[in-house]
């Protein structure tokens, strides 16, 4: 296992054209390789936002259009890619899973997720805002093992359900990561501190690369950030499009577990938490 590395967070301001935001992912990937990075993650729905105007199609399949860039990309550079999402298609349903690869250095695919917790919310005004409209939830809790540590997958609202982050680092997750396209209202006063608290409950890394700019339907909140498992933020974005990096240290991780064994110290005799996808 490599203990020390350095990570790469990709922050995107996705739009409609799906060959140009992929061609500036994979420019972001030389780039951070060429920087020494061993992981290149980036943020929800990164390659497509709206009705797509270049080539590539919309919903596809994984592996397809998308994730085979990125497949490539993994390959010729000799990273690990973690791809934030994409809009996956099921096959003659009218909704999609909105999910996340991981990618090894070889360029294959390692893991699949797909999105837990649906943003099905009411706005201040009353208009419902339904994501289960268009997006199906996926079934399984997923965890990696990668000679860069134990990755554990969630995509955006789903940091707001700890229960999951636990079960995760429960089964040996060191480094969550959370990619998102947090909205401007709830990002400026929820976005930070509910990432602060995944890491501090359970002694990760949390990498969470976000989109920025103005979408159809809403302006993302971008700062994107690192946490360590101290919950110190250890690297933020610009406000524009961009690559940010972050040092992890899996040995300094280990240090914060002995200091805080937190994992350890749950009372099992007393309150469960049961993991019922089994894996």
């Amino acid at each position: 296992m490599i203990r020390k590395y350095t990570a790469a967070l990709v922050q995107m301001d996705t739009q409609n054209n799906k060959k140009e935001n992929l061609d500036f992912a994979a420019a972001c990937v030389a780039e951070a390789a060429g920087r020494g990075a061993k992981l290149v993650c980036f943020p929800e729905v990164m390659n497509l936002i709206g009705r797509n105007t270049g080539e590539g199609g919309g919903k596809e399949s994984v592996p397809g259009y998308s994730t085979e860039r990125l497949m490539a990309a993994a390959r010729e550079h000799g990273v690990y890619i973690h791809a934030g999402s994409v809009t996956e298609e099921i096959p003659g349903e009218k909704q999609s899973y909105n999910t996340s690869v991981v990618i090894g250095p070889s360029g294959e695919i390692l893991a699949e997720y797909r999105k837990l917790h649906m943003f099905d919310i009411t706005l201040a005004d009353g208009t419902p805002f339904l994501e289960s409209d268009k997006v199906r939830p996926g079934s399984e809790i997923v965890t990696v093992e990668t000679e860069l540590g134990i990755f554990g997958l969630s995509i955006c609202y789903d940091i707001r359900f700890p229960e999951l982050y636990r079960l995760m680092a429960l089964r040996g997750a060191q480094i969550l990561f959370a990619p998102a396209s947090f909205t401007m209202p709830t990002g400026k006063d929820h976005w930070e501190p509910i990432l602060r608290a995944r890491a501090i409950e359970n002694g990760c890394y949390v990498l969470a690369p976000g989109q920025i700019g103005k979408k159809p339907l809403y302006t993302a909140y971008g700062n994107s950030l690192a946490v360590d498992p101290w919950g110190t933020v250890i690297a933020r974005s610009k406000d524009r499009p961009g690559i940010t990096y972050a040092e992890i240290d899996l040995d300094y991780l280990d240090e914060v577990r002995r200091q805080i064994p937190s994992l350890e110290n749950r009372r099992g005799d007393i309150y469960g938490l049961t993991d019922l996808t089994g894996k």
